[in-house]
């Protein structure tokens, strides 16, 4: 793997967090390419890496002042071995090939879990949304479908939704493809439910992280009633993952956005959890303003100086990651150890470095990585496309089985495949492997194309 490793860095120079999300397949994965030498032959995992296609272009638009702007857009279609290709619009300033890349990668593997017949994708732009009218974000998703809307359908390439693009950012999306193309199809997911979305869409990854947990926690006997939980973000995965450990009987004590995070001993209950909603989806606030609404809640703004992130540094039993990847340090990671955590389930992408995953991991907690924890969100996604397909509208109860069942056999698959190649209790090789596998043979019934 070190050859194959160097030969990455080659080809990727500089593109951090594409190498680091290639680096923990390939360790996972060597066992099976020894088992399977028809896999090495073939350059399956060689050919991985490689993105299918690249579209990278310009998006110019006018904002509410008449001046021209120019972003820049992508498309990295990763892997459309078993399916269309599948995964967000990402709009953010730091958005850039080599995350667009690593999320791509990840996409791939997160597909294949969820048993449903979806490629690898992802996509964005350095545009951000943040403090832009509605009309400036129109004029730029308008801009941006008019180029994007000619390598994507909904047999070929199915976008939806990331940190940035949310109902407002589809509607527009979705409004410019309609207009170009002249045709109504799920060719974008995440869409309003009066237009061809689904239900359960927004809470799916959030309520998928926390099914995932729960699937964990009985192979110990355990629930997670009564369990303390620290939970990162404040978006939609963050909103949910908070709403389904209510519902389930935990406690969730900790929220976060850029400036800061809050914490609340008491713990986050519904009602809570509604101002968060109103001030996070309607208001745009900030989180601080929770503590001027509950008292006896702390807030703690960023210190930059800090080498750890205080918020992983509280007694609870289990935490969420759900704000973006790498936010888990090496030191976040043994205070959480530390501090009692007995497992760790990741609503965001890759949101623990590499030094972090290995302390849980020796440190025998029950730790789901992202591509299997959070892949609720793709998930659902992929029955909003088999809904559109069918011209049909599922109730709130059938997705959400649906939805129960899809994470239960996400885990059911890690620890399968974990089992099979020595690894019991280990879900980041079990997902590795589950996904690898799936699409490697794919590949290997296609042929070299």
């Amino acid at each position: 793997m070190l050859e194959f490793m160097r030969m990455c860095e080659e080809c990727n120079p500089g593109e951090m967090e594409f190498l680091q999300a290639v680096s923990e397949v390939a360790e996972s994965v060597a066992p099976v390419l020894d088992k399977h030498p028809e896999y090495r032959k073939a350059k399956i995992l060689e050919r991985m890496v490689e993105p299918e296609r690249i579209i990278v272009f310009r998006v110019p638009w006018v904002d509410d002042r008449g001046e021209v702007q120019i972003n820049r857009g992508y498309r990295i279609q990763m892997n459309g071995a078993i399916g269309p290709y599948k995964g967000g619009f990402r709009f953010h300033p730091s958005v850039n090939l080599s995350i667009l890349k690593f999320l791509g990668f990840e996409q791939v593997f997160k597909n294949a879990l969820t048993t449903l017949p979806m490629g690898g994708a992802k996509g964005g732009s350095n545009f951000d949304p943040k403090g832009k009218s509605n009309t400036e974000v129109m004029r730029f998703c308008h801009s941006f479908m008019s180029e994007i809307f000619r390598h994507i359908g909904p047999n070929t390439d199915v976008p939806a939704g990331d940190i940035g693009v949310g109902a407002r950012e589809i509607g527009f999306l979705f409004g410019m493809y309609k207009k170009l193309r002249n045709e109504f199809t799920g060719v974008l997911t995440g869409k309003g439910l009066t237009w061809g979305g689904s239900l359960v869409r927004p809470e799916a990854t959030g309520y998928g992280s926390v099914y995932f947990a729960a699937e964990m926690l009985a192979t110990r006997g355990e629930t997670l009633e009564g369990k303390t939980c620290l939970v990162s973000g404040s978006g939609n995965v963050a909103q949910y993952t908070v709403e389904k450990l209510i519902e389930m009987g935990g406690k969730a004590v900790t929220l976060s956005d850029s400036s800061g995070y809050i914490y609340d001993e008491e713990g986050i209950d519904r009602g809570k959890l509604d101002f968060i909603m109103e001030l996070k989806n309607f208001r745009r606030g900030r989180i601080k303003e929770y503590v001027d609404k509950y008292r006896g809640t702390v807030y703690t703004p960023v210190d930059p100086a800090l080498d750890y992130n205080p918020l992983w540094n509280h007694k609870a039993d289990g935490a969420f990651p759900s704000a973006t990847q790498n936010e888990i340090n090496a030191k976040d990671a043994k205070n959480l150890i530390s501090n009692g955590i007995q497992f760790v389930s990741e609503g965001a992408n890759m949101p623990t470095v590499p030094e972090g995953v290995e302390t849980f991991v020796d440190a025998g907690i029950l730790y789901a990585p992202g591509k299997a924890a959070n892949a609720g969100g793709v998930s659902v996604s992929g029955l909003e496309m088999t809904q559109n397909s069918m011209r049909l509208s599922w109730t709130r109860e059938e997705v959400d089985d649906y939805l129960k069942r899809i994470m239960k056999s996400i885990h059911a698959a890690a620890v399968a495949a974990a089992n099979e190649y020595g690894t019991p209790g280990n879900y980041v090789n079990g997902a590795n492997i589950a996904g690898f596998t799936k699409v490697a043979e794919a590949m290997m019934a296609q042929g070299i194309v």
